[in-house]
């Protein structure tokens, strides 16, 4: 399979940055996209509303339903869910994109910025996947991929920021878990993370701002590593925790220039991509400074 055509998307977090693109590149194949997250209006720092997003799933070539979820809400995600299916008629991808982060130690993470994060990340990824794979099961391919890192049990990813380390790696267990679990049912569960940062708000507004963004790459990286991923056969290709240049070089791609914000500023290794995963050819980045050193 090479195309998404007629596919369904059910994309958490999908009203910009990573969960928009991989919604665009789904929708430049003919795919219907539903499109659930809480923003409903613009707000200061953060562009992008479900519904801008459903316009530019529509301009793109896809088919669009916006809907406002939290996903900490279960009768939101069941509603959600419930809509997705009686519109596009099934689901066959499931993208865990919704996340929470604050980089903080113990003593400066608040519990309820805590309990969010946990309730995103962990919980929120647990149980999208767990009321869309009875749809899944019916599927003809299959997917859920989690926006999350490999599991890389390292002091020096837990000690400055404890609480979203165990938020994220919570979502890559359920990788493990779910892979396992629903291998002889034919769905394929894996997670994607990125070599690099990318260049969406939360590195802008939070992770270091415009220094950062240039040392980034694009959010169409992530997308294109994706779609990679929703095209491979379900049965074939679970279980993985990929890198997104890795990923694409294995299915051809040589060149990543035009993924760079700016190609006149080394690119930076991102959060948790471990130590011995070593870069495509010719691709190269800077050592990430140590979490303690990003400004919170």
């Amino acid at each position: 399979m090479t195309t998404l055509k007629g596919k369904t998307l059910f994309i958490t977090g999908g009203s910009r940055g990573i969960g928009l693109a991989i919604a665009l590149r789904a929708a430049r194949d003919g795919a219907n996209i539903a499109i659930a997250a809480k923003t409903t209006t613009p707000q200061p720092k953060l562009e992008g509303t479900i519904y801008t997003a459903a316009e530019a799933i529509k301009a793109a070539g896809g088919r669009a339903l916006p809907l406002i979820c939290d996903i900490r809400d279960e009768a939101q995600v069941l509603s959600a869910i419930e809509m997705t299916v009686a519109e596009f008629g099934g689901i066959d991808i499931c993208v865990n994109n919704a996340s929470a982060i604050s980089l903080t130690d113990s003593q400066r993470t608040e519990m309820k910025r805590f309990d969010l994060m946990m309730g995103i990340n962990t919980r929120g990824t647990f149980m999208v996947s767990k009321y869309c794979i009875p749809h899944l099961k019916k599927a003809a391919n299959p997917h859920i991929l989690m926006l999350s890192p490999p599991l890389d049990m390292k002091a020096k990813w837990f000690e400055h920021s404890t609480a979203y380390t165990m938020a994220k790696f919570g979502m890559s267990m359920c990788v493990l878990g779910l892979s396992g679990e629903l291998r002889r049912a034919g769905v394929a569960v894996n997670a994607l993370w990125p070599r690099t940062p990318i260049a969406t708000a939360a590195v802008g507004n939070l992770l270091g701002g415009d220094a950062m963004m240039r040392a980034s790459r694009t959010p169409e990286i992530l997308a294109d590593a994706a779609h990679v991923i929703f095209t491979k056969p379900a049965r074939e290709f679970t279980g993985q925790f990929c890198i997104d240049d890795s990923i694409l070089y294995d299915s051809g791609v040589r060149d990543f220039e035009s993924y760079r914000v700016d190609s006149s500023v080394p690119l930076l290794s991102d959060f948790f991509v471990p130590d011995d995963n070593v870069p495509p050819p010719g691709v190269r980045v800077m050592p990430l400074p140590s979490l303690g050193a990003v400004p919170h």
